[in-house]
C-alpha cells in the first residue's frame, strides 16, 4: 500500500482560504503584527479578529481525536436498509410460496391471499373437453335442422339479444 502524501503542498482550498491561512499564521507566529495582517487581507481589523477566531476553531476541530473504523453516514444507513429490505422481501416471498404449497397439500381451497404484487392475469375456466364436444355436436345438428326451443341454432334468441323485444322491431 502507497503511503498518503502529505505536506503543505499536498493542502487544497481556495487562494482566498490560502491567503487567510497564511496571514493568520504569519501573525501567529509573529512575522507580522495584527494590523499588517489586517491590510495585506484587505479587511479590518475586527474582521481579521473574527478570520483568526475562526481559523484557530478549525485546527481545534481537526486536532479531535477521530473515532476508529467505518463511521456510520446516513448514505451507508440508506444502502443497508434497501440491502435489509430486499432480503426481506425475498423472505417473504419465499414464505408465502411455502404457504401456498402447504395449502395445497392439504387441498385448502384458494392457494392463500392475493398479493398487490402477484400481477398475473387471471385466465376464464375453459369447459370440459366433454362440454367442448357436446356444443360442437349441438352446433352442427343445430345448423342442420333449428333447434328446439324454436332458434336457429337452440342457444337463444338470433342476434344475440335477449331484452325481450319482439323480432323486426
Amino acid at each position: 500500500m502507497a503511503r498518503k502524501k502529505t505536506g503543505p503542498s499536498t493542502l487544497g482550498g481556495s487562494k482566498r482560504a490560502r491567503q487567510i491561512t497564511v496571514a493568520v499564521l504569519e501573525a501567529l507566529s509573529g512575522e507580522v503584527g495584527t494590523t499588517e495582517a489586517a491590510e495585506k487581507l484587505g479587511v479590518s481589523l475586527s474582521r481579521y479578529y473574527q478570520l483568526e477566531a475562526r481559523a484557530l476553531a478549525g485546527m481545534l476541530e481537526a486536532a479531535e481525536p477521530r473515532p476508529k473504523g467505518k463511521q456510520k453516514t446516513p448514505e451507508r444507513e440508506i444502502r443497508a436498509l434497501r440491502a435489509e429490505k430486499k432480503l426481506l422481501e425475498k423472505e417473504l416471498r419465499r414464505h408465502q410460496a411455502l404457504l401456498r404449497a402447504a395449502h395445497r397439500s392439504v387441498g385448502l381451497p384458494g392457494a392463500g391471499p392475493k398479493t398487490a404484487s402477484s400481477k398475473k392475469r387471471v385466465r376464464a375456466k375453459r369447459g370440459s373437453r366433454g362440454q367442448t364436444v357436446l356444443q360442437t355436436l349441438r352446433r352442427d345438428t343445430d345448423a342442420t335442422g333449428g333447434g328446439a326451443d324454436g332458434t336457429e341454432n337452440g342457444h337463444g334468441p338470433v342476434g344475440g339479444s335477449d331484452r325481450g323485444q319482439p323480432e323486426g322491431a
